[in-house]
């Protein structure tokens, strides 16, 4: 259970610094959460064929998911979303590491309330990492949703760095075809 928690940890500290850098807006981020997300099922599914949980472990699981859905509207709101050479851009600040560090403390005080209950011993550290790949996914749609608002009709978000609309450009890199000032993404070296 340490390794989970570990595990967690560590990829809290990448989310929160990830999320606290200017990035353009696309849905290369969906990536990540997909990867989170499988390493999180296999550590649920590790868990609960350690621990065989009946109603209550799994109401406890659905409890913790929709906190993470609430973080995840919250710190949507705090990040901030601009046009910068056509590209939506997005940045959070104090108050978006601050949301994070709540949910992940709100995750792991849920889970030391229900430790006393049969089958939820360490559901909370099994968890997090699905947790956070619920909560990062969720945050994700919300802010390509408001960026989305920010672009001319018919444009859209690329999606795994290739798309329509003004990010996409020449060859799907950008306003320069990914040579120069403005390209999506950022030319090499």
């Amino acid at each position: 259970m340490v390794t989970e928690l570990v595990l967690g940890i560590a990829v809290a500290a990448l989310l929160v610094y990830r999320q606290l850098i200017a990035r353009p807006v696309s849905s290369s981020a969906l990536r990540l959460m997909a990867i989170l997300g499988i390493v999180g099922l296999v550590e649920v599914v590790t868990f609960f064929q350690k621990h065989h949980g009946g109603a209550w472990t799994f109401a406890a699981l659905g409890g913790s998911l929709v906190l993470a859905l609430v973080f995840a509207v919250l710190r949507a709101w705090t990040t901030r979303i601009w046009l910068k050479d056509g590209v939506p851009w997005t940045q959070g600040n104090w108050v978006t590491a601050l949301l994070w560090l709540a949910a992940i403390g709100a995750h792991l005080g849920y889970d030391a309330l229900l430790d006393h209950y049969h089958g939820t011993v360490g559901l909370g550290e099994a968890t997090l990492v699905l947790y956070l790949a619920i909560s990062l996914g969720a945050q994700r749609l919300i802010v390509q949703q408001r960026a989305s608002r920010l672009l001319p009709p018919g444009s859209g978000i690329p999606f795994f760095g290739s798309g329509s609309g003004p990010a996409a450009g020449a060859g799907g890199r950008g306003p320069a075809g990914g040579r120069g000032p403005g390209s999506y993404p950022p030319p090499a070296g």
